[in-house]
């Protein structure tokens, strides 16, 4: 679909709508020449109908001009609904000229006597208005089917109304030429007819824009993309309103209150991106709301429960027992405060893990100390680095299950070393027993660094990586 902003669209727009001014200007000045020549009330009424399409194009130019601006301060959403103010004017300016038309051609069937002179270049004009009409229309249409100008609408409306209604003034001149004077009058009132059923489309149409109706089944339509899109628990609410070219849609749906912040979004950008795929006119503002879901698990709840009192908690266990559940966790805090202050934060934990879980559950929390940021850091000198290269692979060596010992990286502090490593293990083996023989293997470097001459461990990580291929071995 083209940009809505698009100037190749704006400019298409434009060129079209100044075609519908001169070809109004055109057919309004010789239907009215003739209509004072020949005293026809009925190419009279299509040359009013032809002054009332001019003015009515020349306001569609106006505001073609000024819908397709981008959004401002004033404007968050555009300045589309300029064309449906238009088409409303548009509106009032056909039902006015239907009552007038039609109260002429009332008052001459009521009263006769005017004289109608037909000429065939009288009926040649209105052939001529015919035929003008088909192509004006038809150009209109298909430029406001490409852009979405309601505008643009209006105007092939008025060209379509106009045709249809030449062609019951051709068929009153031929009653008039046949022998029945009051033809021309029964004619204005056709034509009246055509301009008022026109402009309750028209207007019908143009409300419904304004009051933002809701085109239909575009609503259950985004229901059922939302309620499809994995991540998405509930759809609690759809808004959608056009304006121009645009769909712009509201949606209020409930995710999982476990997920991470960046799941949240995540879900968000997908939906965004798949009602995108059916509907590219659409501007999408999806709002999310958390709920907890009858499937939580137990340790997903713990670390909600953690998160939204700014605790970092790890390694949460959870053991079913008959007397309940226990639940275990590490949670660390910063190594500069107190006990007393530690074990106040750990009591507050436990505390709202109860309210969430109920007070029959037992919780058992573990403080670890956490490092903050160092402000004095300095690299291994090179004695030093070759010195825990070969301590870390004579421990590596020493236990069978461990490979490919690689991105070895450690740093110098207050207090210590930080030491960070990755090796890799057979990718078959239970999570709980890598976990194991890497808590081993931290703790054995720890304990061996002192004997190699090198400062003393302030942390040691080790991280656990499958091996890149089955089988596959590194040279010790």
């Amino acid at each position: 679909m083209t940009a809505v902003n698009d100037p190749a669209r704006q400019i298409d727009k434009e060129r079209v709508a100044l075609g519908s001014v001169a070809a109004s200007g055109f057919m309004a000045l010789t239907k009215l020449i003739v209509g004072v020549l020949t005293g026809s009330l009925g190419i009279l009424a299509e040359a009013a109908h032809s002054l009332l399409d001019l003015g009515a194009t020349l306001i569609t130019y106006g505001a073609v001009r000024v819908s397709d601006r981008p959004p401002d301060r004033e404007h968050p959403y555009g300045h589309a609904k300029i064309e449906s103010i238009s088409a409303l004017a548009e509106t009032a300016l056909l039902f006015f000229t239907a009552v007038w038309i039609a109260y002429e051609a009332a008052h001459r069937l009521l009263a006769p006597g005017a004289a109608v002179t037909i000429t065939w270049w009288a009926l040649g004009i209105m052939v001529l208005s015919i035929a003008i009409d088909f192509f004006r229309a038809r150009a209109l249409r298909a430029a406001a089917i490409a852009t979405s100008s309601q505008a643009l609408e209006a105007d092939a409306l008025h060209f379509s109304s106009d045709m249809l209604s030449a062609a019951v003034v051709l068929a009153g001149l031929g009653l008039v030429r046949a022998g029945w004077p009051p033809g021309d009058a029964a004619a204005a009132l056709g034509v009246s007819v055509f301009i008022a059923l026109a402009g309750w489309r028209l207007g019908r149409r143009t409300v419904d824009t304004l009051i933002d109706t809701a085109p239909e089944g575009v609503a259950e339509e985004i229901r059922r993309i939302a309620a499809a899109t994995a991540g998405i628990a509930a759809v609690d609410r759809v808004r959608v309103r056009p304006a121009g070219a645009k769909l712009f849609v509201d949606l209020d749906v409930a995710v999982s209150r476990t997920q991470a912040l960046e799941q949240a979004d995540a879900v968000r950008q997908a939906l965004v991106a798949r009602i995108a795929q059916k509907r590219p006119d659409a501007d999408c503002a999806v709002h999310i709301r958390p709920v907890a879901l009858d499937e939580e698990r137990i340790a997903d709840r713990v670390r909600l429960v953690a998160e939204r009192r700014s605790f970092n908690v790890s390694r949460v266990t959870v053991h079913q027992g008959p007397a309940g559940p226990l639940v275990t966790l590490s949670l660390e805090v910063d190594g500069r405060r107190t006990l007393g202050e530690a074990h106040a934060d750990a009591s507050a934990l436990e505390d709202a893990i109860r309210a969430e879980l109920g007070r029959d559950i037992e919780v058992e929390t573990h403080i670890e100390a956490a490092i903050v940021e160092e402000a004095d850091v300095s690299e291994l000198s090179g004695t030093e680095l070759s010195a825990l290269q070969r301590l870390v692979d004579q421990v590596a060596r020493e236990r069978p299950a461990i490979h490919d010992v690689h991105r070895l990286r450690a740093r110098k502090a207050q207090g210590g070393l930080f030491v960070t490593l990755h090796c890799r293990f057979a990718p078959e083996l239970r999570l709980e027993a890598v976990h194991a023989m890497v808590d081993e293997f931290q703790n054995a470097l720890r304990d061996r660094l002192p004997a190699a001459h090198l400062p003393p461990a302030r942390r040691v990580i080790v991280h656990a990586e499958p091996l890149r291929r089955a089988g596959e071995l590194s040279a010790r």
